[in-house]
C-alpha cells in the first residue's frame, strides 16, 4: 500500500453516479404528470445555484426539494414542496459508478480503513450506504457538523478521527473537495470523471479518471488482488 493508511470518499459524484440519479427521479415523477424534460436542461439549472456553503445551514433533504421546485419552475413544471419530495425520496436509488464496488472491496480487503465525508443528512447517507459493498468506519455529514463543504466542518471532523494515521481523500469536485483538503493539508485524489480542466490555480496532489484507477495505483499484487 502506498503510504496511506486512511481513505475517505466523497459520496454523490464520486462513488455515486448522481447525475444519472438525478435525472432519472425527474424523468420517473414529470412523466408521471405527463411533462417531458430535457436531461441536460435539468442538470443545467439544478447546478445553476448558489453553493449550500454560502447560505444558512438547511437539512440536506431540504435543499433537495427546494432544488426540484426551482427546476420545476424554470423548466415549465411548476409543482408543489410536497411533489417536489420525490427527490430526495430518490437518492436512495441512485447508482453507484459501475467500478465503485470492485474498488471498495479491493480496499477494505487490503486493510485500509474507509470514510466517507458527504453533504447529506446521515439518513440519506444510510440509505445510500446499502448500495455500498464496503466496511465504512468514518462516516462524516453536513448535518453532523452542520455546514456543508468546502468549508471547514467536514475536514477537521475527520482530522479528529483519523489522528496520525496517514490519510488521503479522494474526490470529483474541485470546487467542494479539492480546493478545501490542500488548503488544509490533506493529500487529495482527484477522480476527474468527466475529463475536466480546473479553474482553480490549486493543485490536486493527485489525479485518476475512475476508481479503479486509483485502486490500481494504491495496490501492488501483494497488497491488492484482484479478488473480485
Amino acid at each position: 500500500m502506498r503510504s496511506f493508511d486512511v481513505i475517505t470518499f466523497d459520496c454523490y459524484g464520486t462513488l455515486i453516479d448522481w447525475e444519472a440519479g438525478i435525472v432519472e427521479a425527474f424523468r420517473k415523477a414529470s412523466t408521471t404528470d405527463g411533462v417531458r424534460l430535457d436531461p441536460a436542461a435539468v442538470l443545467q439549472t439544478l447546478f445553476d445555484a448558489r453553493p449550500a456553503a454560502e447560505r444558512p445551514y438547511q437539512s440536506y433533504r431540504e435543499i433537495l426539494t427546494a432544488a426540484a421546485q426551482r427546476v420545476g419552475q424554470r423548466l415549465g413544471w411548476p409543482i408543489s414542496r410536497e411533489r417536489a419530495a420525490f427527490l430526495a425520496e430518490s437518492l436512495a436509488d441512485w447508482p453507484p459508478f459501475p467500478d465503485t464496488n470492485h474498488a471498495l472491496r479491493r480496499l477494505n480487503q487490503a486493510g485500509c480503513a474507509l470514510g466517507i465525508l458527504s453533504n447529506v443528512d446521515d439518513d440519506l447517507l444510510a440509505a445510500t450506504r446499502r448500495c455500498l459493498e464496503a466496511e465504512f468506519s468514518l462516516l462524516v455529514t453536513a448535518e453532523q457538523v452542520r455546514s456543508y463543504k468546502p468549508a471547514s466542518g467536514h475536514f477537521n471532523a475527520a482530522r479528529e478521527q483519523v489522528g496520525a494515521r496517514r490519510w488521503l481523500h479522494a474526490a470529483q469536485s474541485y470546487f467542494h473537495d479539492v480546493v478545501p483538503a490542500v488548503a488544509h493539508g490533506i493529500s487529495i485524489a482527484w477522480i476527474n470523471h468527466k475529463g475536466e480542466q480546473p479553474n482553480e490555480a490549486t493543485r490536486a496532489n493527485y489525479e485518476f479518471q475512475n476508481l479503479t484507477e486509483l485502486t490500481d495505483w494504491l495496490a501492488d499484487s501483494r497488497e491488492i488482488g484482484d479478488r473480485g
